[in-house]
């Protein structure tokens, strides 16, 4: 589920191995959008970010014929052992023409920085007609986690740019970009999904933000252990379980015709 490079050059790694062990409940809430999209058998789908492909596979077993796509290579490898067609691809930059009916992403576009490419280049993909039907991080998603990188990153004398890999849009900011790029929006919502964390702030930062911590290089363990203190009052309950701070923006579009 991942764009490649952010717009700052940091490169954001994935390993399809930790991603289970840490982030697998990514995939598994992507039941709501996938009733969004609504698949037909005999569609033809571009999933989108499709990471390992435990969507994909899903999409699969409804009858439609899906490609998936992903700027990770340990991804594709992955989804490929799973039979699923998968090609490495730069989200921003799509190269497809008229050729799906549907476009779905789940829990990858707030990696792709660039939004009006990505739009352009799903609008290019989709037949007329087609629909993009896709979930990721609103405005307000992780708000915690992110101003304590923020503050952490000016304390330690980090690189400023380095703590925004993320897109966050609001409904209506979206929606604007949807509807210049020829779409009609037909339903968008945003709305609060605080999500337990199996491996706790730990194993979420270490997955979802790895740049920012390596580049204080012998301090890196210093500056995690000092975001997770500054988050720990606010998304640690009394029994010890950490959560999210997840805000999920969803969609379901129409191109014109």
């Amino acid at each position: 589920m991942s764009s490649g490079q952010n717009r700052t050059g940091a490169t954001q790694r994935w390993s399809s191995d930790t991603y289970e062990e840490n982030v697998r409940f990514v995939s598994e809430l992507g039941a709501g959008v996938m009733e969004w999209l609504d698949p037909k058998p005999g569609e033809r789908i571009l999933d989108l970010g499709c990471g390992d492909g435990a969507l994909t596979i899903k999409l699969i077993g409804t009858g439609a014929t899906v490609i998936g796509a992903d700027a990770s290579e340990d991804f594709i490898q992955a989804a490929r052992e799973k039979g699923i067609d998968a090609r490495l691809i730069d989200g921003h930059a799509l190269t497809f023409e008229k050729e799906f009916d549907a476009v779905f992403s789940n829990a990858a576009l707030h990696w792709m920085t660039q939004p009006q490419a990505v739009i352009a280049g799903v609008a290019r993909a989709l037949k007329p007609g087609g629909r993009f039907v896709a979930e990721f991080g609103g405005f307000g998603n992780v708000a915690a986690f992110c101003a304590a990188i923020r503050a952490i990153g000016e304390m330690m004398g980090g690189d400023a740019a380095v703590d925004e890999p993320w897109f966050f849009p609001t409904e209506d900011q979206y929606s604007g970009m949807l509807e210049a790029a020829g779409f009609s929006v037909d339903k968008i919502v945003r709305f609060a999904r605080p999500t337990p964390l199996p491996t706790g702030a730990r194993g979420w930062l270490e997955i979802m933000r790895a740049p920012f911590f390596d580049q204080f290089g012998e301090r890196r363990e210093e500056a995690l252990d000092r975001v997770i203190s500054a988050v720990e009052p606010s998304l640690r309950d009394h029994t010890g379980q950490w959560f999210a701070d997840y805000v999920r923006l969803r969609f379901a579009a129409k191109l014109s015709s």
